[in-house]
């Protein structure tokens, strides 16, 4: 079977277009971020928006492959959401509700691949997947920090150093304003489990 001819290039189309609404979304978020000063979290959600963009790249690269001329449309049925407003608190649960959808539309999308016998794509369906389950998990991790007042306050001394200046403070909690630079609290970094970080 051709790839242009199969469910899994559908399938290509429909990740390739759920990866732009994704970034385009966590872009909104971490404009959101900025403007409300939380300037650390709003990198961290662009970070993110960035691996979206890749994503999307590598899927846009494989339907390419997939034809020796110019491919004007390709016709897919898909829904997107549109959740995210202006509650930060909310968009990083729903964030992680976003990349969940996408973590299990890739498991079924691995599958049809495997069926119709297109290996390379089902692992690149597969790696971009657990890739989603991951961000997930980070998104998680931010809302209940968030919602529990914990992004730059620990039960133990920690490191909390000012991008702008250097400025390094040990403490439980990060200063209010940076006592050399006077930067706010929302520019240092937010920390996060090893385990969760993405770049």
């Amino acid at each position: 079977m051709k790839l242009k001819d199969s469910q899994t290039y559908l399938n290509l189309a429909r990740a390739y277009a759920a990866e732009c609404s994704a970034r385009t979304r966590y872009e909104f978020v971490e404009y959101g971020l900025r403007y409300n000063g939380f300037e650390a979290l709003a990198q961290i959600v662009d970070t993110i928006a960035y691996q979206e963009f890749n994503h999307a790249r590598m899927l846009y690269t494989q339907i390419q492959g997939a034809s020796n001329s110019q491919i004007e449309n390709i016709d897919v049925n898909a829904g997107f959401p549109f959740k995210e407003k202006w509650n930060m608190e909310e968009n990083l649960l729903l964030l992680a509700e976003d990349e969940n959808d996408e973590a299990e539309a890739y498991v079924e999308f691995t599958r049809v691949a495997e069926e119709e016998g297109f290996k390379d794509i089902a692992n690149l369906f597969r790696m971009i997947g657990e890739v989603e389950v991951r961000h997930k998990e980070l998104f998680l991790n931010l809302h209940e920090q968030f919602k529990n007042k914990t992004l730059y306050k620990k039960d133990k001394e920690t490191m909390w150093i000012c991008p702008n200046c250097g400025h390094v403070y040990f403490g439980e909690e990060a200063w209010e304003k940076c006592p050399l630079c006077g930067a706010e609290q929302g520019v240092c970094q937010v920390k996060l489990p090893e385990e969760l970080i993405c770049w």
